[in-house]
């Protein structure tokens, strides 16, 4: 079977509860074009060098769409033109290069502390506990919408200095965005009309948000950019927020619940993990391999690359399989076992280079305070169904649901 034909069935939501022996044949050819032009990497060997390598370029979105005409002349050739314009000079830094990208990035890094970070593990064990309170007297509860999904976004809320009450209404605009990831749906006109009604509605709600924050700034992370005399415009600033509000839960919803998952397909780690709650920052490494919230990115090629025996040609888009590395044989021994104990596990699980993870330290402590509580309050607590019904998309990989039957909830 072609490197095309098998990429082809990795988009296909019918594989997303197991993608991993697609990926396996996917190897054995570490740089294969596609029929549409595109060149999967899929090994670890060829992603480590591709991956900080500057002829690589993050700047893969597409040009904004053509308008259909609404019959309004100001809205059509004065609003909208202008509107996709400005969003294509000052997209999110994840889709820039050097030295936008690191402008930007460093900005974010400035007020996104290790201390910051490490503050909220107070707030997000409070978070945790009071989920799971609201699980006594079930039988059967969603971690999903129960747990995963609430979790991330009332911290991330909580550091950019969103409003509790508005809370809810990222969760239809985050899911929407996210498709942006997706090649197969970047082109859809369907979806990229969504995209702009959706983004439209995010900035201009951020936008109100950032006006309060100078008036009143806050200790929290959109004050502190806001009121950076040396940072970003407006437009810089609306898209940084946007992608730390969309980014900064997304994947880690699809952490924690591939992390349940998995400790309840292999018991014995989830009841050493009850037993040793020392071992969680390994085990969440292991996840970031064995089961990554982010299964690739795209990239475009800047110049003619070399790499696996293969030319990759300029104006090229690139996919970095980074799952597929993850679980390559070449580099991690008995890769297909879940193994906390496992040494030197270099993994692909944030990504690498420039674009390494800006939320990796948030989402580790996340993930290690939401499984220790859940393995540890949980009592019985097992899958409905498994595999579990699945998100569409291939990218941000993860169950759209995960229903779990219990014995009971203990305290705190």
């Amino acid at each position: 079977m072609s490197g095309s034909t098998l990429f082809e069935q990795i988009l296909d939501p019918a594989n997303r509860a197991n993608p991993y022996p697609l990926y396996a044949e996917m190897r054995r050819v570490p740089v294969a074009r596609q029929e549409d032009g595109t060149y999967v990497v899929s090994t670890h060997a060829e992603l480590a060098r591709l991956i900080s390598d500057p002829r690589i370029s993050s700047d893969d979105l597409p040009d904004p769409q053509k308008f259909r005409w609404t019959g309004n002349p100001v809205t059509d050739l004065l609003v909208r033109p202008v509107r996709a314009e400005i969003r294509k000079r000052h997209r999110p830094f994840i889709f820039r290069d050097p030295p936008d990208h690191d402008r930007l990035r460093g900005q974010v890094m400035r007020c996104f502390t290790p201390e910051r970070v490490r503050g909220m593990r107070a707030k997000t064990q409070k978070i945790t506990d009071d989920l799971i309170g609201k699980m006594r007297g079930k039988s059967c509860i969603d971690l999903v919408d129960d747990f995963s999904y609430p979790l991330p976004v009332t911290v991330i809320c909580e550091l950019l200095g969103v409003p509790p009450e508005d809370e809810a209404r990222f969760h239809g605009w985050a899911t929407q965005l996210a498709t942006a990831l997706e090649p197969n749906q970047r082109d859809d006109e369907e979806t990229r009309a969504k995209n702009e009604v959706c983004f439209t509605e995010i900035a201009d709600y951020l936008q109100c948000l950032i006006k309060e924050k100078r008036k009143d700034p806050q200790e929290d992370i959109l004050s502190d950019l806001a009121n950076d005399k040396d940072g970003m415009n407006d437009f810089d600033l609306i898209a940084t927020a946007v992608l730390l509000l969309v980014a900064g839960h997304e994947t880690t919803v699809n952490l924690i619940t591939n992390g349940m998952l998995t400790l309840l397909r292999f018991p014995e780690h989830g009841e050493r993990l009850r037993a040793e709650p020392g071992i969680a920052p390994r085990l969440i490494e292991e996840l970031l391999r064995y089961e990554p919230p982010v299964q690739y990115r795209t990239r475009l090629a800047l110049a003619d690359i070399t790499v696996g025996g293969i030319t990759i040609p300029k104006d090229a888009p690139v996919i970095f399989l980074l799952a597929a590395a993850n679980r390559d044989p070449a580099r991690f021994p008995d890769t297909d076992r879940f193994d906390p104990d496992r040494t030197d596990n270099r993994h692909l699980g944030f990504g690498g280079g420039l674009h390494y993870c800006v939320g990796a330290p948030l989402a580790r402590i996340e993930a290690e305070v939401a499984l220790v509580s859940l393995m540890r309050r949980l009592k019985g607590a097992s899958l409905v169904e498994d595999p579990p019904p699945y998100r569409p998309g291939a990218s941000l990989r993860g169950p759209r649901h995960l229903r779990l039957a219990l014995e009971g909830v203990a305290e705190t």
